[in-house]
């Protein structure tokens, strides 16, 4: 076989193929036995025809389309591999010549993983906010426990700001009841907010066995954003009480036997959490970093497969109806218009992001553990509410293995990158992520996935720190490089698809 690729564009090749006839013997005999299974020729059993009875009853172009199908397969992934090409698409495929006995050619265009040039992620440098734990953060801290083992008594007075009130609603629209507006026994705390306009204001001074009437616009149901007159009847009012900030408190609340304990595990506990905001900072500024000095030329059917996945996914909100759709769009301000162009813009900064973090992946020889990509497997798993076998089973059948991998991949790439940068906080201060990075992988001797092993299972994260939602697509850039997690395991290769495809 002689294959060669001619570069179309930045993103897209043709690859050239010519195969002797001679090559094809395998191919012609496959294609014997399987039309001799098919075919009932007396005089002969299932699948004992010869190969002439077959062509003289067939013919031979009958046979020759078998040939030519099955070849076409087995020789465009040869050629893929022997030129090193990393599709991101199924092929194009056109047959340009078929001469019996002699040669079969033909040709195949098909998007691929462009080449860029990537930044040194240990020349990036990136500023966080710093971390002070006020006492005022544990005191809320401290309050918010307090407020947990708190407990309501009823008082005999008219209702204030903070009070519970145990309520029955009922509305109207121009003099129309609203059926699904009608709430009894509802326990609702006054400046709390988010159920409708105007409702503190109206329970404010009432008692238990009043009244009052305000009016709210409605956020969902048959008279959605329709102004609707609300009856708020008050049944009982009551009073939140909270217990002191003792050491009997603390041994109540926590396993911790005195209220010195509790408040310095509770400064910790903040700290962490001030940390962990850290490092998620980090993280996304070296990525914005990275995305902004790299010039990525991107394949355009991988980005018209994300926008048209982003598409799909809001309308089907609405039942693909597009009229609501639409409507709902120009009540929150926005055209058909502004929407897809925000969607592309989404599409474009994800598929560069995939992109870019397999790029990364690959500098840095990043590798997925099959215990990390297990992990993943059963948080995915548990994600859909599957048993991790069943799971499995349905990524296997649906050829998703790929992108479970790739997010696992990419992810790592990302901790890998923000572990090589340089960071700091505001003070100037090196700001050490260990805690929610992890150390580096082991090295060579770790075991990891191979490109032709079969995973049984997900990604882990690097430390605790993921990819983020810009690593994450329709079907993901199904690279044999990816996102999510942390490392490197070359999944089952999958068929080319118009998403980009995982190609270890």
């Amino acid at each position: 076989m002689k294959s060669t690729v001619e570069q179309l564009s930045p993103t897209r090749v043709r690859i050239i193929v010519e195969v002797p006839f001679d090559e094809l013997k395998p191919n012609f005999d496959r294609a014997y036995r399987k039309l001799a299974q098919q075919v009932k020729i007396p005089g002969f059993r299932p699948g004992k025809a010869p190969a002439r009875v077959l062509e003289n009853r067939l013919g031979r172009g009958v046979v020759l389309d078998e040939v030519v199908n099955e070849a076409i397969q087995t020789k465009y992934s040869e050629a893929v591999s022997t030129e090193e090409v990393r599709p991101l698409s199924r092929p194009d495929i056109e047959v340009t010549q078929i001469e019996d006995g002699v040669s079969l050619a033909f040709t195949a265009e098909v998007d691929v993983r462009p080449e860029f040039t990537l930044p040194d992620p240990a020349g990036i440098e990136v500023t966080v906010d710093a971390v002070e734990v006020t006492d005022d953060d544990v005191t809320e801290q401290l309050d918010g426990l307090r407020i947990r083992f708190g407990t309501l008594t009823d008082v005999d007075r008219p209702a204030a700001n903070d009070d519970y009130v145990v309520i029955n609603l009922s509305a109207t629209v121009d003099s129309q009841e609203v059926p699904e507006a009608d709430t009894t026994g509802l326990s609702y705390q006054i400046g709390s907010g988010g159920l409708l306009e105007g409702i503190d204001e109206a329970l404010t001074g009432l008692s238990a066995g009043e009244s009052a009437t305000f009016t709210a616009t409605l956020v969902a149901g048959k008279f959605v954003d329709r102004e609707a007159d609300v009856l708020a009847a008050v049944t009982a009012v009551k009073h939140r009480e909270l217990p002191e900030a003792d050491d009997e408190f603390a041994q109540l609340a926590s396993e911790f036997d005195t209220l010195e304990e509790l408040t310095a595990d509770l400064r910790d506990r903040v700290g962490k959490a001030k940390r962990g905001l850290q490092a998620t900072q980090a993280r996304d500024k070296v990525l914005d970093e990275l995305l902004e000095r790299t010039e990525i030329p991107l394949p355009d059917s991988v980005l018209g497969a994300e926008v048209d996945v982003r598409q799909h996914d809001a309308i089907h909100a609405f039942d693909h109806d597009e009229e609501r759709f639409v409507q709902w769009l120009a009540e929150q301000g926005k055209s058909r218009a502004e929407f897809d162009a925000s969607a592309r813009e989404e599409a474009e900064r994800s598929v560069k992001t995939q992109l870019l973090l397999d790029a990364v992946a690959d500098a840095e020889k990043v590798v997925v553990s099959d215990v990390e990509l297990t992990q993943q497997i059963i948080a995915q798993a548990q994600r859909y509410e599957l048993p991790p076998q069943e799971f499995l089973q349905q990524a296997q059948q649906s050829g998703q293995l790929g992108v479970v991998y790739a997010d696992v991949r990419r992810g790592k790439a990302l901790v890998t990158a923000v572990r090589l940068a340089t960071v700091t906080d505001e003070a100037g201060n090196a700001v050490d992520l260990t805690e929610f990075l992890g150390e580096p992988d082991a090295g060579p001797g770790a075991e990891t996935v191979e490109p032709d092993a079969e995973p049984g299972a997900e990604t882990a994260e690097a430390g605790e720190i993921e990819a983020g939602d810009d690593t994450e697509t329709s079907d993901e850039i199904e690279a044999g490089d990816s996102t999510a997690a942390a490392g490197q395991a070359a999944a089952p290769e999958p068929e080319p698809t118009a998403a980009v495809e995982a190609r270890a």
